[in-house]
């Protein structure tokens, strides 16, 4: 059965991969259990200092899957807040850890995509690169403590028109924004991503990890608190029949 993340170890950098290129690497069950998986066992792995987060194919994620998505109004709302607990958990562990997580975005970092890639330490966008959130328009809410750290990133105005309106941002108005630490040839993305992740391996390890920690939680003090809030607002858009209506027609465009 083909793998939905790969996962690679050397000298200290581990390389996590989503595998599902073919769907433009959208979320489902799977690759959520998989990636869960994968933070799980990098976090736990003391010879590990920096990871790097990517997307097989032509893009990096395409955000939920539509046609997953368009199947779940049927789920109780115990399942769907198991399910968003599920997609919390993932920035738990990239971000409330210390591990150094480089985020190396290139084609679509869409929804739940945009989120894992503002998740990130530092995000290195390829020229390729697309970004936005279509939850709203969808009849749902992000998720991954974006409505904390965005606001935080770009302002609450600016924060509005990405999460509410769903602007589409490019590689280059996204290093304007604050969102990408980098923009860089799609041929030198995964170069420029080791070339990092090699000067943060030569730092001091418990210096490293504990600033990488303290300064996530330093400057979003209220993300749990937004994460749960997320969960209850995108479980009540999730219960709404008009969402999946709208998953379908996403789906049949």
């Amino acid at each position: 059965m083909n793998k939905s993340v790969l996962m690679t170890q050397k000298d200290g950098i581990a390389q996590i991969i989503l595998s599902r290129p073919e769907r433009l690497n959208a979320i489902n069950d799977d690759l959520l259990i998989e990636l869960n998986a994968a933070l799980k066992s990098v976090n736990e792995d003391s010879d590990v200092g920096v990871v790097i987060l990517r997307g097989a194919g032509k893009a990096f994620c395409a955000g939920d899957d539509l046609k997953d998505a368009a199947n779940r109004r049927d789920m109780p709302e115990v399942e769907i807040r198991r399910y968003l607990e599920d997609i919390q958990e993932i920035t738990r562990l990239m971000m409330l850890n210390e591990k150094v997580v480089i985020g190396a975005i290139h084609g679509w970092a869409a929804g739940g995509g945009f989120e894992w890639a503002l998740n990130c330490d530092f995000t290195i966008m390829a020229e390729s690169a697309r970004c936005f959130f279509p939850e709203v328009g969808l009849g749902i809410f992000v998720t991954g403590g974006i409505s904390s750290i965005l606001p935080n990133l770009v302002g609450l105005q600016k924060a509005k028109e990405l999460i509410i309106l769903g602007e589409k941002v490019d590689a280059k108005t996204a290093l304007d924004l604050g969102i990408a630490w980098k923009v860089v040839p799609d041929e030198s993305l995964l170069d420029e991503a080791y070339d990092l992740a090699k000067r943060l391996m030569a730092m001091p390890h418990t210096a490293r990890g504990l600033a990488k920690k303290t300064l996530n939680l330093s400057a979003s003090l209220p993300l749990g608190e937004a994460m749960d809030l997320e969960t209850s607002v995108t479980t009540e858009g999730m219960l709404d029949p008009d969402t999946a209506a709208r998953a379908a027609a996403a789906l049949a465009k």
